[in-house]
């Protein structure tokens, strides 16, 4: 069973901008924290922020404040990464998971690719 869709990944220069969304399965999204994650080319997955269940100010690695925004919409059952002032380090697969992820029974989804390049 596929829990999240992950999409709007893409190339894009130095100091550009994407916005990344993730389409959870409904009991999943209004249940828990909603976590973004990334996974660089021979590294570890890391963690990139997450919201509350009730959309309370999201919370960030610090590699990430100031550029990114996470936020998400119950409607949809959909979470949100805005990403601005992209750096070619942030180039990596982005996830989405519930948060921790350590503690989740719910596999990985494909991810969206993110590149970022000159």
């Amino acid at each position: 069973q596929v829990h999240f869709v992950e999409s709007g990944g893409g190339l894009v220069r130095p100091g550009g901008s994407l916005r990344l969304s993730c389409v959870a399965s409904g009991s999943i999204f209004s249940s828990y924290a909603m976590g973004w994650y990334r996974q660089a080319p021979g590294k570890q997955r890391e963690w990139v922020g997450f919201i509350t269940a009730n959309g309370g100010r999201p919370v960030y690695a610090d590699s990430m404040k100031g550029r990114f925004a996470i936020s998400r919409d119950s409607a949809k059952n959909t979470l949100y990464l805005q990403m601005d002032s992209l750096k070619p380090e942030d180039t990596a697969v982005y996830f989405c998971n519930i948060y921790p992820s350590y503690s989740s029974p719910y596999d990985w989804g494909q991810g969206t690719q993110v590149t970022v390049s000159s």
